[in-house]
């Protein structure tokens, strides 16, 4: 499945950079969150995109504004049942690759809802 193989991607590439996987396919009735995310004071809410290239259109730009609104009340849910988790933050995190091979190319959008 190809979304499964991008989110264990981009967890890897964030346990790279330092973060701590908090959660991952966190789930309530009104949305799902990809990976949930410690970097520093931020908890962070990532959404994962996996294509194999960007000829037709940028991942980010499937990131509608309805799925943000989703993504947002999503985080909300998790945080009151996680009070004092951090400053909350929204990234984008953009796989490019195949399944079953490395990835090609990882872009990590940070705070791409605009704080």
């Amino acid at each position: 499945m190809k979304g499964a193989w991008g989110e264990r991607q981009a967890q890897a590439y964030l346990k790279r950079k330092g973060y701590r996987i908090v959660e991952t396919n966190f789930r309530t009735r009104l949305g799902e969150i990809d990976i949930i995310a410690r970097d520093g004071p931020y908890i962070v809410f990532a959404e994962v995109k996996t294509r194999r290239d960007s000829r037709f259109a940028l991942p980010r730009e499937h990131v509608t504004a309805a799925k943000r609104q989703r993504i947002c009340v999503t985080a909300e849910q998790w945080l009151q049942r996680n009070p004092g988790a951090g400053q909350p933050r929204f990234d984008v995190i953009e796989v490019y690759g195949e399944e079953g091979a490395a990835p090609r190319d990882i872009c990590h959008l940070i705070d791409a809802f605009g704080g």
